[in-house]
């Protein structure tokens, strides 16, 4: 009952796959520590649809340091307010050069290269009053002072009734399109919900003239209302604030993904937030350098959950260091059909300590379930086959141990470990893998 490998389905029609440096290197990723990364990726993973990596937060911060932000930090800018690689961090980009040499060595390798920008201008440009490229306005002129982010100083928000203001965020982007970006991630941008700020930016990344992905953080109490306008400017959107390697974390993502799931489609992804998976916490924002304190139950549950509700992938632990176990969850593509072939995906069944998910492959006539545990203890869980749109002579595989399962015609049996789960595919007899 093994099926041939299909190809991967068009970018747009599938959400992103990467690395990402938050959750091993918080604000401290070094250019040696990206490119070691990269080319695990090209190595191992990128046959199986994992292609961007991302360099996370203060990458323009030369004293960054874990577990926190400098207040006032040296930021690295240009003459126009624009943040530039920190060299000490990135050597290449000593002279100006930006990320473009960076950008380059990853896109040689096949890959795409990202990076993250937090929302607005930097506080040090305004207080330089430093020139608006291509305006006669100054940092100090397009800036609302009042506009602040909570967690993290650097920047001051920006004024959208002053015609300064978009084109400082055009000259941002342009500067990360000649550079070779593929990706940003744009931080403070949904809690609370800065409308204008997400439409300015997503007017700058279409002026630039790159097809550049955004994506959009952290997701604190978004609302599906917002939907329109978020399929409106941006490639994927997080759900959540940071999800870490606890249970809890995981566990709350069931209910968001249910409300997020039936809305998935081409080119717009309600995002369940990076995978705190391997070697993770180096020199991170949480905890101590560590591998995922989650059990291996509960990285099936949460990368089972992900895929069934076709949430971006993006790997938070370092990759030469993970666990080889690690990266065979990440490159099972029995599994990972799931994630670029399924349609119709929707949480169907949640009682007590069982929820069931079921999805449709675009096949035409296989299917998917997805059944979890919730119980703190192993649990044995006899489905009605039709719980999960299965019929009495449907074929049956567990996508993550690669096994056919035989039933009773009337119930899929899954012994579950504690806050485990399993992932099906069923096919009607008769039909071929």
């Amino acid at each position: 009952m093994t099926r041939p490998a299909r190809p991967l389905p068009a970018r747009r029609l599938r959400p992103p796959m990467g690395w990402n440096s938050w959750d091993c290197y918080g604000t401290t990723v070094t250019e040696q520590e990206v490119l070691a990364n990269a080319e695990f990726m090209r190595d191992h993973l990128l046959p199986h649809g994992w292609d961007t990596v991302v360099v996370d937060i203060q990458w323009y911060e030369p004293t960054a340091r874990a577990h926190g932000y400098n207040p006032n930090a040296p930021l690295v800018l240009d003459e126009y307010g624009r943040q530039l690689p920190a060299p000490n961090r990135f050597p290449s980009a000593v002279g100006g050069a930006g990320f473009g040499p960076l950008a380059a060595r990853v896109h040689a390798m096949g890959l795409r290269f990202g990076l993250h920008i937090m929302r607005g201008i930097p506080r040090r440009a305004v207080e330089a009053k430093l020139p608006v490229l291509g305006t006669g306005f100054t940092a100090a002129d397009v800036a609302d002072t009042d506009s602040v982010c909570p967690w993290n100083s650097d920047n001051h928000g920006l004024n959208h009734d002053h015609p300064g203001a978009q084109a400082y965020y055009d000259s941002q982007v342009a500067q990360f399109a000649a550079w070779g970006v593929d990706f940003v991630k744009a931080d403070d941008m949904l809690f609370p919900y800065h409308e204008r700020e997400i439409a300015a930016y997503a007017r700058a990344v279409e002026r630039s003239g790159r097809p550049i992905e955004l994506s959009l953080s952290p997701g604190t109490d978004l609302s599906v209302a917002r939907l329109d306008h978020l399929r409106e400017h941006a490639t994927m959107w997080r759900v959540c604030d940071d999800l870490w390697d606890r249970w809890e974390d995981v566990e709350a993502q069931f209910a968001r993904m249910a409300r997020w799931a039936p809305w998935q489609r081409e080119g717009g992804w309600a995002d369940a937030d990076m995978l705190p998976l391997g070697h993770i916490g180096i020199r991170a924002e949480r905890g101590a350098d560590r591998l995922s304190r989650l059990t291996r139950p509960e990285q099936v549950s949460l990368l089972t959950l992900w895929l069934v509700s076709r949430s971006p992938l993006m790997m938070g632990g370092d990759l030469p260091t993970s666990p080889p176990e690690t990266i065979e969850l990440l490159t099972n593509d029995e599994a990972l059909d799931v994630l670029w072939h399924s349609t119709g995906n929707r949480e169907v069944l949640r009682e007590g300590d069982l929820v069931l998910w079921t999805a449709r492959d675009t096949d035409g006539h296989t299917r998917y379930a997805a059944v979890f545990s919730l119980a703190a203890e192993a649990r044995r869980f006899e489905v009605p086959l039709g719980s999960v749109g299965a019929g009495p002579r449907d074929r049956v595989r567990e996508l993550w141990t690669r096994t056919d399962i035989p039933h009773d015609g009337r119930y899929l049996v899954a012994e579950l470990p504690a806050h485990g789960a399993a992932l099906y595919r069923l096919a009607e007899d008769g039909r071929r893998e």
